[in-house]
């Protein structure tokens, strides 16, 4: 009896842990928690369709404007007075030639209300065969009725080294909106992203905000030097001194620029030279003018592209006059592909000459100088008592105060 009650225990204890594996076969590995599937990652953002129209043809609504096309030109723009303004040696150079990021804000904002448009400067000149000679023609320009156009330039956007440190940005990038931002670093020292601290994408946040101020998606004309590498990328060349870890870093910051210069090109920016070295091209120094001519072209036109449009740095005429004389300067310069010369005045000049396929203009200089200065000669666009920010600039002498 004792035997069949431990028979019948050990039959109960088998039953309550379950029959055993076959004979032969591992035991089954108990199953693992299945892990729920990560989520898809977020589709990257496409860049904004942006679409870019010629003035120059005809539209149903748009009129005929056959007068002068203004042209405002502009240095850098100043994100931290409190940078370039501390008293340094800088200081009354930058309030010279230079606006505030407010100021040019309400610059912006002033020629808007006024009526003007923008156009881009490779609209307002071509160049025709007239009986096998090449020469240059203004373009009648198709705007809306009781617009005005406007060029806009902006030259040295190279951002040197001096610029850094005296209260500018340091560089255009592509933000994470794939828009055209800058990247800098504020007074104390901490990295900034931004669309409101850089003449470039406070313009392009301009245009989105006010549409018809670019009603063929024209922004501005970007004037380029060399000697320190373009848009914030030194994508420079040393003749002193040179080694390969240099040209790898060179080409680092080439490759860099490249996505930047699509970006803008792709939205209404065009490019021009200011010289590779920012040279005086009234010197008369052929031998020079060859040179950096020749370094511009390889090292920011193979970045840029071709481009028609020469800007003079310090405002400095090749050969000394290229109003009624076209010297060996011009004529190189010429035959290197510029056809439209730019240079400084006091009134948006413009000539086409006729000894050779070339325009001649002067541009407005909306800085520091004009402000305090000039009041009266830009009413047409702004009025500078509305404009200067006077508590934040060096205290200096002011003509219109004295009115």
């Amino acid at each position: 009896m004792r035997r069949i009650l431990s028979i019948m225990l050990i039959l109960l204890l088998l039953s309550a842990c379950g029959a055993p594996a076959p004979a032969g076969e591992p035991p089954a590995e108990p199953k693992a928690p299945e892990t729920p599937a990560e989520p898809a990652p977020p589709p990257e953002p496409e860049p904004v369709p942006y679409e870019i129209g010629d003035p120059t043809v005809e539209r149903e609504g748009y009129v005929p404007w056959n007068g002068r096309v203004e042209h405002l030109f502009f240095h850098p723009v100043i994100a931290y007075p409190e940078l370039a303004f501390d008293g340094d040696s800088q200081a009354n150079g930058l309030d010279d030639f230079m606006v505030t990021v407010n100021e040019y804000n309400k610059i912006l904002q002033s020629v808007y209300d006024k009526g003007y448009v923008l156009v881009d400067i490779n609209s307002v000149w071509s160049e025709y065969n007239d009986n096998g000679i090449q020469r240059m023609k203004v373009n009648t320009l198709y705007l809306p009725e009781g617009k005005k156009p406007l060029v806009l330039s902006f030259d040295d956007t190279n951002y040197y080294p001096y610029m850094l440190e005296n209260g500018l940005t340091y560089k255009l990038i592509i933000g994470d909106d794939l828009k055209i931002a800058s990247w800098g670093k504020d007074p104390q020292g901490n990295e900034v992203v931004s669309r409101d601290l850089d003449a470039i994408p406070i313009l392009d946040k301009f245009v989105e905000e006010h549409p018809d101020f670019s009603p063929f998606g024209a922004k501005g004309c970007l004037s380029l030097t060399g000697y320190e590498g373009i848009l914030g990328y030194r994508t420079q060349t040393d003749t002193k001194e040179w080694d390969d870890a240099k040209e790898a870093n060179r080409q680092k910051e080439r490759e860099a620029v490249k996505p930047i210069i699509e970006e803008l090109r792709r939205t209404g920016w065009t490019f021009g030279s200011h010289t590779w070295g920012h040279i005086r091209l009234g010197s008369g120094n052929m031998t020079k003018i060859e040179a950096d001519t020749q370094r511009w072209l390889d090292e920011v036109g193979s970045l840029v592209g071709e481009t028609a449009i020469l800007f003079y740095p310090h405002g400095e005429r090749p050969d000394g006059n290229d109003w009624t004389n076209t010297g060996p300067a011009f004529q190189y310069l010429q035959e290197k592909g510029f056809r439209v010369f730019c240079s400084v005045g006091i009134e948006s000049f413009s000539a086409i000459k006729g000894d050779i396929c070339a325009v001649i203009c002067d541009r407005l200089h909306p800085d520091g100088t004009t402000l305090r200065h000039s009041r009266d000669r830009y009413l047409q666009f702004y009025d500078a008592k509305d404009i200067m920010d006077i508590d934040v600039r060096p205290q200096r002498e002011i003509s219109w105060e004295k009115d």
